[in-house]
């Protein structure tokens, strides 16, 4: 498994247009660039979704041309499929969006995995998630960027474990290691943040590589814990033990960024829903608000 590939960006060229209806099919056209050509729809619940009006087709190194959408009529895709809270770090479109196109392709639907390849490979999702690692490599995307997709990606298939192939005995091994990982890092996360702070848990041991000693010393030690304890939970994770070791390392290094990030949003969304339904309860709060901060400022400062 190689950490490194080179960038060729004309892996991905023109992949025409399939046939349906009254229309013939176009060829794929490996002459010329690939042509992101997409219809923003609206779903019923005010979300929205887009449709590929124009194939993408990909020269994979192993699997040969592969051509996606299967079906433009029926295709629908959210770009990158990333929650809202870590847009900052992958955002939904960018250079890595033909490469996540492709994967979307390659998995859709979710329940169908006769995907066969130009060549004649059936591509499972497994499969599929080497495929995104690899095209993310080509479209010129940062090494750690794309390995934290691909582990992600990696993370919610061995949970899900539709369209791979596992037996019922693999795929809950792979599930239980992944569900595994998450509340172990979790749970000593919570912990490591109740010694921080030096808040009496009653009975709950203190972690041993933080312990009552200085704050600096603390950090350090907490962040040691974040990087090993990942890095031997990921040995769970079988073949997949790179994706483990990147998803623990980055859940316990990103901890408490995340929680903050999910306070602040709950914050916007009720504010959201309050100024929406009662704004004079809003613009009264907010006086409060703005209120209380001069007086208590004005307070300090005298």
């Amino acid at each position: 498994m190689r950490m490194a590939l080179d960038t060729e960006s004309r892996r991905f060229y023109d992949g025409g247009v399939d046939a349906f209806e009254d229309q013939p099919e176009i060829p794929p056209n490996p002459g010329s660039d690939a042509q992101v050509e997409l219809v923003r729809i609206t779903t019923a619940d005010g979300g929205e979704q887009w449709a590929m009006m124009r194939r993408i087709a990909y020269r994979d190194r192993h699997l040969g041309e592969l051509l996606v959408p299967r079906a433009t009529q029926s295709f629908r895709t959210d770009l990158t499929s990333v929650p809202a809270l870590f847009t900052w770090l992958v955002p939904k479109t960018g250079r890595h969006l033909p490469a996540t196109l492709v994967h979307d392709g390659l998995v859709h639907p979710a329940d169908d995995v006769t995907y066969v390849s130009t060549e004649g490979h059936v591509v499972l999702r497994a499969e599929a998630d080497r495929v995104l690692r690899d095209a993310l490599a080509d479209t010129g995307t940062g090494v750690v960027r794309r390995w934290l997709v691909w582990s992600a990606v990696t993370a919610l298939t061995m949970v899900s474990g539709a369209g791979t192939g596992w037996s019922v005995a693999r795929t809950w091994r792979y599930r239980l290691s992944v569900l595994g990982t998450f509340l172990v890092v979790g749970v000593l996360g919570v912990l490591a943040s109740l010694d921080l702070f030096d808040v009496d848990a009653g009975p709950v041991p203190e972690l041993p590589w933080m312990g009552d000693r200085s704050w600096p010393v603390e950090v350090a030690g907490g962040l040691a814990g974040a990087i090993v304890v990942p890095l031997v939970l990921a040995l769970l994770w079988g073949r997949f033990r790179i994706a483990g070791a990147v998803v623990g390392v980055a859940l316990a290094v990103m901890l408490h960024v995340t929680v903050a990030l999910i306070g602040l949003t709950l914050l916007y969304q009720g504010l959201e829903r309050l100024a929406g339904r009662w704004p004079t309860v809003a613009i009264a709060l907010g006086a409060v608000v703005v209120g209380g901060a001069f007086g208590y400022l004005v307070g300090l400062v005298t």
